[in-house]
């Protein structure tokens, strides 16, 4: 839903978006919360013996092992954002979003327990006191956009983002991709604050 013609100047806008899926998750996590669409995010601990900590958020369609039925995983969430033309050539943007992925009983059975599937080696290779690959994420951001001529723009975005992930305890990973090591890390909720400078030309 777009509602126009507001009080706050002319071309302001706010915008509204829910959305629910039924083995479908990215077209929820995609537009919603991208950064942590399907992904192990590492941060900071005060656990003692703890290298770092890791956040587990990921975002299969289904669930299912061979010669069992599929497990669908069902997802909700909504966005909004508000645009506020300061003039013909500067505008800027508040956003929000929030994301929730529910995965059945049937599901967490085999992404927690059945070799092959899921978090079940990864769990295996620590303590982990409660598996549970339910999670959320949240979004805020503001965007500042200049545009000098016509169908050209810059602009300065900027956007903090939350993991709400249900693991506890500690797993034994590594990821060389990004330089981490082996190590004990702490199943931990995630932040981060990124910040995007883009330069868009239409044709």
């Amino acid at each position: 839903m777009q509602i126009k013609n507001i009080p706050t100047g002319p071309g302001d806008t706010i915008n509204l978006q829910t959305v629910y899926t039924s083995g479908a998750t990215r077209y929820n996590i995609n537009d919603l919360a991208s950064q942590f669409g399907s992904s192990a995010i590492y941060g900071g601990t005060s656990l003692p013996g703890a290298y770092e900590s890791i956040g587990l958020g990921f975002a299969p369609d289904t669930v299912f092992m061979n010669g069992g039925s599929q497990q669908l995983i069902q997802t909700w969430g909504m966005n909004a954002g508000f645009n506020h033309n300061w003039n013909p050539y500067w505008s800027s943007g508040f956003y929000g979003a929030f994301a929730s992925v529910h995965y059945g009983s049937g599901a967490k059975t085999l992404v927690c327990n059945t070799p092959g599937i899921g978090f079940a080696s990864l769990i295996a290779s620590g303590a982990v006191t409660n598996c549970n690959p339910n999670y959320s994420v949240s979004q805020a951001g503001f965007v500042t956009r200049w545009t000098p001529v016509k169908n050209l723009t810059f602009s300065a975005d900027v956007a903090w983002s939350h993991l709400d992930q249900n693991f506890t305890g500690t797993v034994n990973a590594a990821s060389a991709s990004i330089g981490k090591p082996t190590a004990t890390y702490e199943l931990k909720n995630q932040n981060n604050v990124i910040m995007l400078l883009r330069a868009q030309r239409d044709f």
